[in-house]
């Protein structure tokens, strides 16, 4: 496989005669590339009354190799043959090298041009190229690929280095000025060429717009520049700070960050992604509900988005919104992110490539987790990783509760590892908190919520009024929970299949095609009778989660924990607790207080299952009553965090307000 490298565009602010006269002194050896053993002039050739000048060289290099791959190919140093172009009319120096040893297990060609600045004569341009094709090489084939990325690396940092440090030595000497090369004036004149050297991408701007990179990703970076111009249907170039996300977002695989981009573009093409900051107009429902937006910016000039989540109606913001319009709103934020970015950038004439998240869980419990929000998080979530790439520099998580870790359990499963690194939690202790953000926000910009001095513009949040629902075939339906997930599968089904359903399908995770009808049981339970559902626990801290719904009349819910093996039970009217011998205290334990449930409260909650025992849940109908219940159990091992005990929480289906009480 030929390996391809190119460099940007070194700018010298030298002319180019001095720029000559520093390089000359690099032969034919020089301190600062000790690799060069030594270089031999085997051709030098004036022409043209000394317009042009043609030298070559034979170099000797030592082999930068561990000793035993050394002794393995029997040769401490290699030969290479660089034969230099120097035009002096045209203020030009091209260089060729090739190598001369192993030249029939491997070719190394690598072309290297000086030339005037284009827009300033008094500055001189540098780029690079080369290509490594390792045909066969005693099956160190792999091994020599990283040794040849390693030296090109090693030579691209050193060569601007080199020839400052002679421009340095010259001026020492009092050398600051070199006269340019003219004819004599009755010799033939040499043709002015009409060369266009054209600038793709210079190293002053990769410092000055894209920060520090290194000489393999600025080849990598000018690459996957030069494959986007062959894309037919390509509207607009996306900018270099673009493409420089895409190809970290895919670990600087050009071919992997290529595919993902043009995919990306062509997305954004079909959705009008381009006009969306002109075209999108926020819905009532979202300026008067809906708890986030931009506040100030970090002390690395990042643009904050404050997003409070544990004041979002969740529920009522999607039947309000629905799924389309949801991801619309977080496709705003997006764009309004990176055009905050470029501003700040702008500003601070520095790079800036990424927006910082300050998410606020005060308020956060089960509730939040209910299943179509979930599925709508999950989509977003998906729909912005693959657009958005590398846009969110750092996400603050402040006063996380203790039902958080179940949440992030969930969640984080469809985040990417590099994207997780950038979480950083804090929990409700507000010292602890305010030393942690002080890190990265200043103390005067520290919102007024979180004990500090700046007031914010972002709503309170809070409860969605019904009369907002669009989705009123789910409030139809308020007494029957599965009725209500068949109609948010139906939804999902229905985008799904508008447009190209097919690969819609491949992209939604399994979490997304989850069928909804199965996960809820209905419970009918006469006065006077119970419902006990057993769970026999071998994972000591896996993590008990429930999600219920109560309707007709009040339930009595109670979790208890069980010493001994208990049998199977076959008649749902008989209950564990009529068996003789079971008391409390001796071989049972209430692990949660007994909590009231009453007609249309949903009920969430969690318990960290220390213990290799077995787990009751028990719900006791003193009138009559309809019971739509789900629980699981998430393993310790995909479980990560420490809880002493999560607390259940319940709302009610007639107010879900966002201060949902916790017990």
């Amino acid at each position: 496989m030929v390996q391809k490298f190119q460099s940007p565009v070194r700018v010298y602010k030298y002319p180019f005669e001095l720029v000559m006269k520093a390089y000359e002194r690099r032969f034919p050896t020089c301190p600062q590339m000790p690799i060069v053993l030594d270089c031999q002039v085997i051709k030098d050739e004036c022409l043209e009354n000394g317009a042009k000048r043609n030298t070559s060289r034979r170099c000797k290099l030592a082999v930068d190799a561990p000793y035993i791959f050394k002794k393995l190919i029997g040769v401490d140093f290699v030969f290479f043959l660089q034969t230099n172009y120097l035009d002096m009319t045209n203020r030009t120096l091209s260089i060729e090298a090739v190598n001369e040893s192993f030249s029939s297990r491997i070719e190394i060609f690598e072309r290297c041009r000086y030339y005037a600045h284009p827009d300033n004569s008094e500055w001189t341009c540098f780029d690079q190229t080369a290509t490594l094709d390792i045909k066969n090489f005693f099956g160190f084939e792999h091994s020599m690929e990283k040794m040849g990325m390693k030296q090109y690396t090693q030579t691209t940092l050193k060569g601007k280095e080199i020839i400052e440090f002679f421009i340095s030595q010259l001026k020492e000497e009092g050398i600051e000025h070199v006269e340019r090369w003219v004819p004599p004036l009755n010799g033939p004149k040499s043709p002015v060429s009409g060369e266009n050297h054209d600038i793709l991408l210079d190293g002053d701007f990769i410092a000055r717009n894209l920060g520090q990179l290194s000489p393999m990703q600025e080849s990598k970076l000018l690459e996957l520049r030069k494959m986007l111009d062959g894309v037919d249907d390509l509207e607009r170039m996306p900018s270099y700070q673009t493409i420089l996300r895409f190809l970290s977002a895919r670990d600087w695989h050009v071919s992997q960050a290529h595919a993902m981009l043009c995919d990306s573009l062509k997305w954004r093409r079909e959705h009008r992604i381009d006009n969306l900051l002109q075209e999108y107009s926020k819905p009532s429902v979202v300026i008067e509900h809906f708890p986030g937006g931009w506040h100030h910016h970090d002390k690395d000039g990042r643009p904050i988005y404050i997003l409070r989540l544990g004041h979002m109606d969740v529920k009522g913001l999607l039947k309000s919104l629905g799924m389309e319009d949801l991801l619309r709103l977080a496709l705003h934020i997006c764009e309004e992110g990176i055009q905050k970015i470029n501003e700040s950038a702008e500003r601070l004439g520095k790079p800036v490539l990424n927006w910082s998240l300050l998410v606020d869980l005060e308020g956060l419990s089960m509730r939040h987790l209910w299943r179509p929000g979930i599925k709508a998080l999950l989509y977003i979530t998906e729909t912005v990783e693959r657009n958005y790439p590398e846009t969110m520099g750092r996400v603050l998580v402040v006063r996380a509760p203790r039902v958080f870790p179940i949440a992030w359990t969930i969640v984080s499963a469809f985040i990417d590892e590099h994207t997780r690194s950038k979480f950083l939690f804090y929990g409700p202790d507000c010292e602890h908190m305010k030393d942690g953000l002080a890190q990265y926000i200043d103390e005067e910009i520290v919102p007024d919520f979180l004990g500090g001095p700046c007031k914010t513009m972002i709503h309170e949040g809070g409860l969605v009024p019904k009369t907002l629902y669009k989705m009123n075939s789910l409030e139809d339906h308020d007494d029957d929970t599965p009725v209500a997930s068949r109609a948010a599968l139906a939804s999902a089904s229905a985008s799904a299949s508008a447009g190209d359903a097919s690969s819609e399908a491949k992209r939604l995770s399994a979490a997304h095609q989850h069928d909804h009808r199965n996960l809820y049981k209905t419970v009918e339970l006469k006065a006077g009778f119970t419902h006990e559902l057993l769970i026999r626990n071998s994972d000591p801290k896996s993590v008990l989660t429930w999600d219920f719904d109560v309707m007709r009349n009040d339930l009595h819910f109670t979790l208890y924990r069980v010493t001994e093996e208990l049998p199977d039970k076959h008649d749902a009217a008989v209950s564990y607790f009529d068996l003789q011998d079971f008391a409390e205290g001796v071989n049972y334990f209430r692990e949660e207080p007994t909590l009231i449930c009453r007609h249309k409260e949903s009920v969430q909650g969690s318990h960290v299952m220390h213990h290799n025992d077995s787990y009751l849940m028990h719900w006791f109908s003193p009138s009559g009553a309809q019971l739509n219940l789900f629980y699981e159990v998430l393993s310790s091992a995909n479980y990560k965090g420490s809880m002493t005990s999560l607390q259940s929480a319940f709302s009610s289906n007639s107010s879900a307000a966002s201060s949902c009480q916790s017990r």
